[in-house]
Parts: C-alpha cells; structure tokens; sequence
C-alpha cells in the first residue's frame, strides 16, 4: 500500500503539471489575440489603403494581394509604356466630316480650324495626307492630268477646291475632286480677299487632323513628278517653301501706316503659291493681329503677307527655305505671268522643267542639285492639256 509520503509526492506532481499546462495555455491564448490583433490591422489596412486609392489617388498602383503589401522586398522591374489601345470614339471624334460643305461663318471656321493638340504623339494609327488646295475662278481644265496623278493614292492625300461662288457645274462622281469644293466668296485680282481666301482652304484643310502639308495651287498648275515623289518630298521635309525676299521694288508697296507693329525691315515679297507645314498653317489661321493690318493697308498682300508674317514670327521664319515649289515664267518687265498652250509643250521643255526650271534661282536658294527644284509648273491652259496626258507617263512617270 503506497504510504502517506508517496501521495503527497504524486499531488504535488500532478499540481505542477495542472499549472504548466495552465501556463501554457495562457500563452497560447495571448499569441492567439496578438495574431488575431495583427490580422485585424491587416484587414483594416487594406481597407483604408482601397478607400483612398479610389477616392483621392486614381493613378496609384492597386493592391493585389496581401502577400504584396507585407512582403515586397523589392521594386518591380520597370517596364515601357504599352501602346495605347485604339478608342473608336476617339477616332470618330476627330474624322472630318465626308462633305466638307458647312455653314460656319470665317471666324467660326478660323476659330474651329485653330484648335490642335500639342502633344504630337497621336492615340490612334494615323497617315499624314498633303492637302492640296485649289484656288481656281472656275473649272479645272487640267483635272484629266491630275485625275491620272491623283490615281491609286487616295489615303495619302485631300483635295479642297475654292471657286468663285457663281460657278455652279460640278464634277463628276468617281471623280477625286467631286465634292470636294469649300465655301467659297468673291476672289479679286491683288484684292485681299485673295488672302482671305488662302486663309479659307487652310482652315477647311485643318479640320482633317490627317492633313500634315498643306500645298496652295492654281487652276493652270501641272505636278512635274509622279505622286510618291511628291509625297516623300513633303512629308519628309523639314522645311516650308514659301517665297520671301527683301528686294528694292518689293519694299515699295510698303505703307507707313503700318509702323510700328510691320516695320519696314520686316517686309517681304514673294510668289503667292506656298507649302505650308501644320504648325505654319494654324498660324496663319489664327493670325487675329497682323492680318487686320495687312488687309487695311497692303497692296497685293497675297504676295506679301505669308512672306513677311514669317519674318515677323522667327520661329516659322527660321525653318521656312525662302523658295516656292511651283515654276512661273515671267519673263522680263512682265505684268502676268507667260502661259503655255500646247504648241509651246514639248519632252524637252518639261524635262528642263524638272532638272532646273530656273537654275539661276536654284542656285540662289542653295538646292541641292539632287533634288528638285521645282515639283509644279504653271500656267498652263486647256490646250495644253492633250500634250501633257500624252507626255506624262514617258516623262512624269504617271
């Protein structure tokens, strides 16, 4: 029989073992609390973190997990802006309207034409087009000639016609100059209206987000070059090619009464068919300052204002190469410039048209005697016409 020293022996066992078995316990119920604590912050954490996230930091990275919030250890590799998605809207928005026809008002038309974005990286696959804007006082005699030009490139180029209001035939459809007249007013001779009416066709011709190169023309222009040629040569220029120059009998159609906002070591005179790139088109169009003193004061300011608003402007005037892309022959104490009929065309004289037209003044303006001088010609008349679909694919190549 176990003696009285031997239970008290064993009590006292079992009574540590209660107690560390209740110590234990204690231990593990204060680790349970601390983790159900630290879980609890966790989860109150995210939440805030989220309810910020969403309503004060739109553009902060989410969370995605808890592992990423406790346990990053390092920052993410960085990786390179992905493309940004194609947004039909987007698009829809900026595709010009298929008729060009409208009823705004110049100011509102100018004003609409003188919105464009500055970031110059567009969200939407694009093409840049030339636009080539017609001046004419009516038909297009030649329009067989361009017809043929124009032919196969439909996505690289836009066509703006300006005609005298009266003139009411239009072309045919099938045809890449049918609907594509703007509205149009009275044009005069050396009038200022000539002006505003340059001013039009840039404006209809920058609402086509598309539209990179902006090329005036005349009724009698013919392209010496086929269309690639053309196009690579204006979309990959750096340079504008309007015509300025500061020569004695230029200076005398200057008018005092536009000093002190035009001096007169400002004036400049030109030929009126320019090349214009974007940037110096949304000028032009958003010109509000100059243009109301030209128009008041000038003479002839289709030869003069473009030349010498970039001379006032140095930042289009220092990218500008002072020269036109179209060849007119006026001669010697010429009023108007000599036309051509179809007894005066020839492959000879349109060959001289596109090594050199005018090598003198090639020269002067330092181009390049690889390249081109000249890429237009004018004046050429219907009768013309025939000679030149006759001549175009053995010397134009189109």
């Amino acid at each position: 029989m176990p003696t009285q020293k031997n239970r008290n022996t064993s009590s006292l066992s079992l009574f540590l073992v209660i107690k560390l078995l209740n110590l234990l316990l204690h231990h593990f119920l204060d680790l349970l609390f601390y983790f159900f604590l630290l879980c609890v912050g966790v989860v109150v954490g995210i939440i805030v973190h989220s309810s910020l996230e969403t309503s004060f930091l739109p553009y902060y990275p989410t969370v995605q997990s808890v592992s990423q919030l406790v346990f990053v250890t390092s920052p993410p590799t960085p990786t390179s802006p992905s493309p940004l998605p194609q947004n039909h809207e987007l698009e829809m928005l900026m595709r010009p309207p298929k008729n060009i026809m409208h009823s705004m008002e110049d100011n509102e038309l100018f004003w609409k034409a003188s919105m464009d974005p500055k970031i110059r990286s567009y969200p939407f696959s694009r093409t840049p087009k030339v636009a080539f804007m017609f001046l004419t006082r009516g038909p297009l005699p030649l329009a067989p000639l361009w017809e043929r030009f124009f032919r196969g490139y439909r996505d690289l180029f836009t066509i703006y016609i300006h005609t005298d209001p009266s003139y009411n035939e239009s072309m045919p459809q099938g045809s890449v100059f049918h609907g594509r007249r703007i509205p149009s007013k009275r044009v005069d001779w050396a009038d200022a209206n000539v002006v505003e009416a340059e001013r039009r066709l840039l404006a209809n011709a920058l609402l086509d987000i598309n539209n990179e190169r902006f090329l005036l023309l005349s009724e009698s222009c013919i392209p010496l070059f086929n269309f690639t040629t053309i196009y690579s040569y204006l979309i990959n220029s750096t340079q504008t090619h309007v015509d300025s120059y500061d020569l004695p009998f230029g200076r005398v159609r200057y008018k005092r009464r536009m000093y002190p906002h035009v001096h007169l070591h400002h004036w400049r005179k030109g030929s009126q068919w320019f090349e214009l790139d974007r940037t110096t088109a949304l000028e032009t169009v958003s010109d509000t300052f100059y243009w109301p003193i030209f128009k008041a004061y000038s003479r002839c300011p289709d030869e003069h204002y473009i030349p010498t608003l970039l001379n006032l402007i140095p930042s289009l005037g220092s990218r500008n190469s002072n020269r036109t892309l179209t060849w007119t022959d006026w001669g010697k104490h010429r009023a108007h410039p000599r036309s051509f009929g179809g007894p005066e065309v020839n492959v000879e004289f349109l060959k001289w048209l596109r090594k050199s037209g005018d090598k003198e003044y090639c020269e002067h303006n330092g181009v390049d005697k690889t390249r081109p001088c000249f890429l237009f010609a004018r004046k050429f008349s219907s009768t013309a016409l025939d000679k030149l679909l006759q001549f175009a694919s053995i010397v134009m190549y189109f």
